[in-house]
C-alpha cells in the first residue's frame, strides 16, 4: 500500500519530467533534480496538499516561481481523486480531492482491513534495535521504562512500513555495579550495614534470602570475590523479573544480550585489533586509546585503562563488531539524555571500522517525573526509594502508560500525572480514544439488531456532509503518519492522529444521524455506519500500533 500523498508526489514528479521533456522547463547539464515535497496547506482553501516543487526548481530553471508552478499545473496527469490543481503564490501547486472520491475510499478502508496504514518503503532494511537495557542491579523503574514504551513503538512502526525488526536488550553483567550489588546481598545476607556504595531497597533482602545453597558456596569459598559470585547471581534474577515486567508491558525481546559475553566470546579483542591494525589505536601512559579525535571527536578515547582494565568503551566497540556481523543494515540505539557524550565516538568507531556512520543512529530520552498530587516522587534504585514499572502497571494499566509515554516527542521531558491517567473520562486521552471505538462497535451492534449493515456502494454520492468529508480526509492520513513515524524515527504524532480521528468522529455523530429514523433514511444509514465501521477500523489498527488495546464495549 502507498499513501495518497506519496501517489500525489508521484504525478507532481510526472508533470515536472513532461514539462522537462517537452521543453517547456530547462536544466543546465548535469544538474540534480530536488525531490519532490508534498504538504499539508495550514489553510483549507488553498487545498487538501500542496507543492513547493516550483519554488525548489526556480533557482535551477531560471525562471519565476508561478510561471514555473503554471507549467506544471499544465502537465498535471490525471491523479486519482484530484478535482483541481491550482496555483497560489509565491509558486505553490495546490490539489484539491475530489469530495465523491474522498467518500468512495470509505470502501478501500474497510476492504484493507488490518492492514489499511501498513505503507511499504521502497528498500526494507534489517534493523536492530536496542532499547531500555537499563542496568541489572534493581527492579525497573518509571524512569528507565520510558525507553520500554518508545522501543516498542518504535519498533511496530519500523515493521509496519516493511523493515525485518530485531529488538535486543543490552544488560551490563560486567561493571563495578553489578560487582555493588553483589555486595549489598552479601551485607544484607550476614546482617551487616550496606556498603555505602551498594543498594539499599528491599529487593535487595529478598534477593539475600533467596540465594542457593550452591551459590552461596561459592561465593564463600576460599580466594572467592563474594561480591562478583553475587552480583552475577543476583544481577541475573533481577534481569528475569525486567523481562517479566515488560512482558506485562507487552514489550517483548528477540535478544538478551549481556556485556560480559562480548568479552568472553572474544569481541572486544578482535574489534580492538581490527582498529589497531587499521592505525587508529596507540598507547600513551600504560593505556589504550582509539584516535577518535580524527573523525572529529574533541579528545581520543580510552579503550583499555593503565591498569589494562577495560572501559565501557571497549565493550561498545564489541558489541559494533558483533552486531554489524548479523548482517544488520542499521543499528538503532534508545539510550537515556546522560549519554550524550557517548554517541561521537560510537559513530566515529563504527566508521573507523569501515561502517557507513550513518548506519549507526542513536535516539536519546529526555527525562520523566513520575507526580502524584503535584509531589515528584524519587526513582533511584540505589536508594532503594523509586516507583517501580510494576506499580505503575498495576495501578494505571499498560494501555494508559503507553498512551502517556508514547505521546510526547522522545526528546521532550514527562511529568507524568497518575491521576490523569486513572481517569475514565474525557479529561483522560487514552480513554477518550478508546471510547471512540468502543462507540463505533456499539453502534454497529445496534445496527445489526435492527437488521442494518454497513453499505458504502453509495457513499460516494451520500457523504458530502462536511463533518463526514473532514472524517474520511483524516482517515486517510493514517499510512502517511505511519510513514512520517518511521522515517523520523519519532512516533508521539501516532497519539496525536488518534485523538484527532476520535475528535471527528465525534462531530461527525454529533452532526450526522447514523441509524435511520425513517425506510427513505435506510441508504444514508448503511453509508454512514460503512464509515463508522471504517472510523472503528483505523482506530483499532492506530491503537494497535500503539500496542494499546481497542475495546469494543466500555
Amino acid at each position: 500500500m502507498t499513501s495518497l500523498r506519496d501517489d500525489l508526489r508521484v504525478a507532481i514528479e510526472g508533470a515536472r519530467d513532461a514539462a522537462l521533456a517537452a521543453g517547456d522547463l530547462r536544466l543546465p547539464e548535469g544538474v540534480t533534480l530536488p525531490p519532490v515535497a508534498i504538504e499539508r496547506p495550514a489553510r483549507p482553501e488553498h487545498g487538501d496538499y500542496a507543492s513547493n516543487a516550483a519554488m525548489q526548481l526556480a533557482p535551477l530553471v531560471r525562471d519565476a516561481p508561478m510561471r514555473i508552478a503554471e507549467t506544471l499545473r499544465h502537465h498535471m496527469p490525471p491523479a486519482a481523486g484530484v478535482a483541481e490543481v491550482s496555483v497560489a503564490a509565491p509558486g505553490f501547486v495546490n490539489l484539491h480531492l475530489d469530495p465523491a472520491w474522498v467518500a468512495s475510499q470509505v470502501a478501500a478502508i474497510r476492504e484493507a482491513g488490518t492492514a489499511f496504514g501498513q505503507v511499504r518503503v521502497a528498500k526494507p532494511k534489517r534493523i536492530n534495535v536496542e532499547f531500555v537495557s537499563a542496568n541489572p542491579t534493581g527492579p525497573l523503574t518509571v524512569g528507565n521504562a520510558r525507553g520500554a514504551f518508545v522501543g516498542d513503538l518504535l519498533c511496530r512502526v519500523l515493521e509496519g512500513v516493511g523493515h525485518e525488526v530485531t529488538r535486543e536488550y543490552y544488560f551490563n553483567d560486567f561493571g563495578t555495579q553489578v560487582h555493588n550489588l553483589g555486595r549489598s546481598v552479601l551485607a544484607r545476607r550476614d546482617g551487616e550495614p550496606v556498603p555505602e556504595d551498594g543498594y539499599q531497597g528491599d529487593y535487595v533482602a529478598d534477593l539475600a534470602a533467596a540465594v542457593p545453597d550452591e551459590v552461596w558456596a561459592a561465593a564463600t569459598a576460599a580466594d572467592a570475590d563474594a561480591g562478583w559470585v553475587l552480583g552475577r547471581w543476583a544481577s541475573e534474577q533481577v534481569r528475569a523479573g525486567i523481562e517479566a515486567s515488560l512482558a506485562r508491558l507487552g514489550a517483548h525481546f528477540d535478544v538478551w544480550k549481556g556485556e560480559s559475553s562480548l568479552h568472553d566470546e572474544g569481541w572486544v579483542a578482535r574489534a580492538v585489533e581490527q582498529l589497531r591494525a587499521a592505525g587508529q589505536m596507540y598507547e600513551d601512559e600504560g593505556a589504550t586509546w582509539f584516535r577518535s579525535t580524527a573523525y572529529g571527536d574533541d579528545k581520543d578515547r580510552v579503550v583499555f585503562r593503565s591498569n589494562a582494565q577495560p572501559t565501557y568503551f571497549a565493550s561498545d566497540i564489541g558489541y559494533l563488531a558483533e552486531k554489524f556481523s548479523r548482517g544488520f543494515d542499521e543499528l538503532v540505539y534508545l539510550w537515556g539524555a546522560d549519554h550524550h557524550g557517548t554517541v561521537a565516538r560510537l559513530h566515529n568507531a563504527a566508521e573507523a571500522m569501515g561502517h557507513d556512520r550513518d548506519a549507526v543512529q542513536v535516539i536519546l530520552i529526555a527525562w520523566v517525573r513520575f507526580v502524584r498530587g503535584g509531589v515528584v516522587d524519587s526513582m533511584s534504585k540505589r536508594t532503594g526509594e523509586f516507583v517501580s514499572l510494576d506499580d505503575l502497571l498495576a495501578e494505571i494499566g499498560a494501555d494508559a502508560a503507553r498512551w502517556f509515554f508514547g505521546s510526547r516527542a522522545v526528546s521532550t521531558g514527562i511529568d507524568f500525572d497518575i491521576e490523569l491517567a486513572k481517569q475514565q473520562s474525557a479529561e483522560n486521552p487514552v480513554y477518550y480514544v478508546q471510547y471512540a471505538h468502543a462507540r463505533c462497535a456499539s453502534i454497529q451492534r445496534i445496527a445489526a439488531e435492527r437488521g442494518l449493515a454497513p453499505d458504502a456502494g453509495e457513499a460516494g454520492t451520500l457523504l458530502q456532509h462536511p463533518a463526514e468529508q473532514a472524517l474520511i480526509r483524516r482517515l486517510l492520513a493514517l499510512p502517511e503518519v505511519v510513514g512520517d513515524a518511521a522515517e523520523r524515527r519519532e512516533t508521539h504524532e501516532l497519539t496525536a492522529y488518534c485523538l484527532e480521528v476520535a475528535r471527528l468522529f465525534s462531530q461527525f455523530y454529533r452532526d450526522c444521524r447514523v441509524l435511520p429514523e425513517g425506510p427513505d433514511e435506510v441508504p444514508m444509514s448503511q453509508a454512514r455506519l460503512a464509515l463508522t465501521d471504517a472510523t472503528r477500523q483505523v482506530l483499532s489498527n492506530a491503537l494497535g500500533l500503539l500496542g494499546i488495546s481497542a475495546p469494543e464495549s466500555m
